[in-house]
């Protein structure tokens, strides 16, 4: 049987209907406008389609292959019938309207409601409209007939808008969710014409390992009056509530209740997520705004588990005014929440640990599995873990060859130092710009969370958006910041003070002491470093947290940076100032201040009443003492930090585990530790319980000993070549390491965004560039072949000075040259931010600047009937030559007659 069918919907919305052929085009005139309908189909045991558009000067119409049809067949028997009356027809023209869409579904069925969302900058469509019928078979023989037929002269796609089920776990149920628009369905294919998208349409939901818990807070009451515990979990489950989440309860044992959270429905989520997204791109997060159907927004860019852990999280943590609840654990009013964490899925601990068993390099694969599991700021630190394990291969090659072929303080080998340090921060730069545009985080630090430790002094309106916003003078913020120098002065002198104090000690019980305990006192100086550095810090890290909260900084990342400097200051000094005090104290001017430092021996003399009095020694200065303090920070030292990080954290689980038994049990808790659980959940709360009691992984405390680790490398290397080698062992077990240490000895890490590793790059800067001076003064020092190996040669303050500024100046060129450099070099991240910067502009200047063939027709059809009209002043100018060919002769003209009277 043949059909075909022609429409003409004109302005008046009158329509008429013919049998002629089919015909695609559109014509223009000053008073009505008509958008033409065409699509001639053949139906047989085997179906064929075909589209033959008439194409003239004034249409759009456009064939889809080059002979301007195409067949295709399939079967429509195994065609489930979906139960909806709702459709959506994407891919149209801005010409289109809602009377054309009306005249022309309406003939498949009644109409309930048509819904065009408009771009009122253009008044114009958006390219998509919905459609909801009485009944669902008139949805369908829409979709039957009109799925891939020309509209106005474009290929246009219609599909059935499937409503989704509600949530059990909710009340009601969300909006509908949009069935994919059909597939092309080629030659020979049958079955299902609604073919499943090939990527994931549905956000991820969390592992069935876990039950389907995304977060779990720890709520430990204890001794807490009941009262007051009772009270502020009922205020917890209402928040956690208001935002849309789930809970559940279960004991915690010790005096603790373990509060299990998801989200209540995948709406909710879906809705969180394309928010997210939205403000991504308007804070140039992203390049292109994501897709305004959001279903399809996820299947272009499936939901990964990581981030959807971050959007619960900010749920839960972020204030009330951005979108959460302002739960912040041990803080404010949540005094009794002690932690909130996600759960580890073990599977993929298991298979991940394997994997990096079994191979000696770290691909960006795996770099990727990590951000989708962990998130960027976890993800950027093992990247930069594996990139400075792959320059320190080079590094380890260069202090080899030095040590068994280059003289000891070797000038080369100090210059291939310095240019390999700063190649490395260099390069690890643009790597990190790289790895964020290509995870999609590139200015993800510009998009700050307020802190709900935030303290505002009032509010005032935003002059820019309107709005009330909490607001703390900047001045005063500065005021607050101006401690920070006082502080570090304070702190540098004291631990500098113990440092000194502690090295003349050694030095005189060592080198100048020979009466009795000599072989007890030596170990003084261990003792009072293991007493007082330990102390030293705590407490200037508690006044240092004190002060940077004191600040009142409105953001997360602010936060993080002042608190980071100030660590850098403690660990710069408790790791480097022995090996500067004996490189520039002890060797230059160990003959004129250790001779003097004998006085200590009159207070042992009484104690030897039987022993004669021994002489004073002559002093000499140690050669190897140098070089034995720094194989011991870059050998001895990472072995012990090593077995540290791997033993203690068990160890103090153990016995904190037994003292909070012991502690309840005191209390009045004499089941304290066991509870009743039902045996389908015992193993999960089991091992629930166990993951609360592990400690918070901080992702800083890593990135600070990679960072001082870095220090000793540029500082020191000229002394021992071999550092680098050491490191490089160590690190290849570091890297495995942390990965055990994450998934066995601590929490899972909270998957937070990051676009580099933060402050630590600036740190590493400041390094290099300390190295290259450290190593200049050095080579100074030592360098000479003529005196005895660790002996410097005779100092002059004009010497240091020139060798500093040197070195200096060297380093910036060599930075410049370095970066200069790699900024001439592509990337996949960069070539990848071109691209999508360049296909979002392409998109603007077609939809927005491009000009409309029928208007450039219309334009021309009206300077020919302005040409016939009386003329103007400006339209007589304009009428003499009518197109290109006649301006082309006119010109032609002029030049022949100029060049035929030059030639007379």
């Amino acid at each position: 049987m043949d059909r075909s069918r022609t429409r003409s919907l004109s302005r008046d919305h009158s329509p008429s209907r013919s049998n002629s052929p089919p015909r695609a085009g559109r014509s223009y005139s000053r008073n009505s406008r008509s958008i033409t309908r065409s699509r001639s189909r053949t139906r047989s045991p085997v179906s064929n389609r075909s589209r033959s558009p008439t194409q003239s000067p004034v249409s759009r119409a456009r064939s889809r292959s080059g002979s301007g049809s195409r067949g295709r067949s399939y079967s429509r028997s195994a065609s489930p019938e979906i139960q909806s009356t709702k459709i959506v027809i994407e891919k149209l023209t801005k010409n289109v309207t809602e009377a054309h869409i009306t005249e022309i579904f309406s003939s498949y069925g009644e109409i309930k409601m048509l819904d065009m969302p408009l771009n009122h900058q253009y008044n114009t469509n958006r390219g998509v409209c919905y459609v909801i019928y009485h009944s669902s078979s008139s949805a369908h023989a829409a979709i039957a007939h009109m799925h891939e037929g020309q509209l106005d002269g474009a290929v246009i796609n219609v599909s059935i808008v499937i409503p989704r089920r509600s949530d059990p776990s909710g009340p009601g149920s969300g909006p509908q969710a949009r069935r994919p628009p059909p597939g092309p369905r080629y030659r020979g294919q049958t079955g299902n014409r609604y073919r499943s998208s090939p990527r994931q349409s549905h956000p991820p939901p969390p592992r069935a390992s876990n039950q389907g818990v995304d977060y779990v807070i720890s709520f430990r009451f204890g001794s807490t009056a009941k009262e007051k515990a009772e009270a502020q979990f009922e205020k917890l489950i209402a928040a956690l509530d208001s935002v849309g989440l789930r809970t559940e309860a279960r004991d915690g044992a010790n005096g603790s209740v373990l509060v299990f959270v998801t989200v209540r429905s995948e709406q909710k989520l879906i809705g969180e997520v394309y928010r997210s997204r939205v403000k991504d791109w308007l804070f140039g997060v992203r390049p292109a705004a994501p897709d305004k159907e959001t279903q399809r927004s996820l299947d272009k860019e499936p939901l990964t588990e990581a981030e959807r852990l971050r959007i619960v999280h900010k749920l839960i943590t972020l204030p009330v005014g951005e979108g959460g609840v302002g739960i912040t654990p041990k803080q404010g009013p949540w005094t009794l929440v002690e932690s909130i964490f996600p759960l580890h899925d073990h599977d993929f601990n298991k298979a991940w640990l394997k994997d990096w068993s079994t191979t000696w390099i770290v691909l960006r694969e795996e770099l990727e599995k990590l951000r989708d599991r962990f998130g960027e700021k976890i993800a950027f630190y093992f990247a930069f873990l594996q990139s400075y394990l792959s320059f320190l291969v080079i590094a380890a090659a260069f202090g080899v060859g030095s040590y068994f072929l280059l003289p000891q303080y070797s000038l080369v080998f100090a210059i291939s130092n310095c240019l390999w340090s700063v190649i490395f921060v260099e390069y690890w730069k643009r790597q990190e710009v790289d790895l964020a545009v290509r995870w999609g985080v590139r200015n993800v630090s510009q998009l700050q969370n307020k802190r709900a430790q935030f303290v505002h002094e009032k509010e005032v309106e935003d002059p820019v958006t309107g709005e009330v916003v909490k607001f703390f003078p900047a001045w005063k913020r500065l005021c607050r910041q101006l401690l920070q120098i006082p502080f570090a002065l304070g702190a540098s002198a004291i631990l500098s003070a113990l440092y000194a104090a502690v090295f003349v000690i050694e030095i005189f019980i060592s080198e100048v002491y020979n009466g009795p305990f000599k072989s007890v006192l030596v170990f003084i100086p261990t003792v009072l470093l293991t007493l007082f550095v330990p102390i030293l810090t705590s407490i200037l890290t508690k006044i240092a947290a004190r002060l940077t909260e004191f600040e009142n900084y409105e953001n997360e990342s602010s936060q993080e940076a002042a608190m980071t400097q100030k660590i850098f200051v403690f660990n710069f000094i408790c790791s480097y100032v022995p090996l500067f005090l004996t490189a520039f104290i002890y060797v230059p001017f160990g003959n004129l201040i250790v001779p003097h430092l004998d006085v200590f021996g009159l207070t042992v003399q009484p104690f030897a009443e039987d022993e004669k009095p021994t002489a004073a020694p002559v002093f000499q200065i140690n050669p190897d003492r140098l070089r034995k303090q720094v194989i011991y920070f870059t050998v001895t030292a990472q072995i012990v930090n090593l077995a540290l990080e791997t033993i203690v954290p068990y160890v103090k689980r153990r016995v904190f585990r037994k003292a909070k038994e012991f502690q309840n049990n005191r209390k009045g808790f004499e089941n304290a530790g066991k509870v009743n659980d039902s045996k389908s959940e015992h193993a999960f709360l089991k091992r629930v319980r166990d993951e609360a009691e592990l400690d918070e992984y901080d992702v800083t405390t890593d990135l600070r000993e990679m960072c001082m680790q870095f220090g000793y490398l540029t500082l020191f290397s000229p002394v021992w070549p071999l550092a680098s080698a050491s490191f490089l062992i160590n690190n290849w077990i570091e890297l495995r390491s942390d990965a055990v240490k994450i998934c066995v000895e601590m929490k899972r890490p909270v998957p937070h965004r990051a676009d580099s590793i933060g402050p630590w790059l600036d740190n590493l800067a400041f390094l290099s560039w300390m190295g290259s001076i450290s190593s200049a003064v050095l080579i100074y020092l030592f360098s000479d072949s003529a005196t005895a190996a660790g002996t410097p040669k005779d100092l002059t303050l004009w010497g240091v000075l020139a060798a500093i500024v040197f070195s200096e100046h060297i380093y910036f060129a060599t930075r410049l040259a370095v970066r200069t450099a790699l900024s001439k070099l592509d990337s996949p991240g960069l070539l990848k931010e071109r691209r999508e910067r360049f296909l979002v502009r392409r998109r603007f200047l077609q939809e927005s600047l491009g000009v409309d063939e029928e208007t450039e027709v219309h334009d021309l059809e009206k300077v020919d009937h302005g040409a016939q009209a009386a003329p103007t002043s400006s339209s007589a100018f304009w009428s003499q030559q009518r197109g290109p060919s006649e301006t082309i002769a006119a010109g032609k003209g002029i030049i022949e007659s100029s060049l035929s009277k030059k030639t007379q």
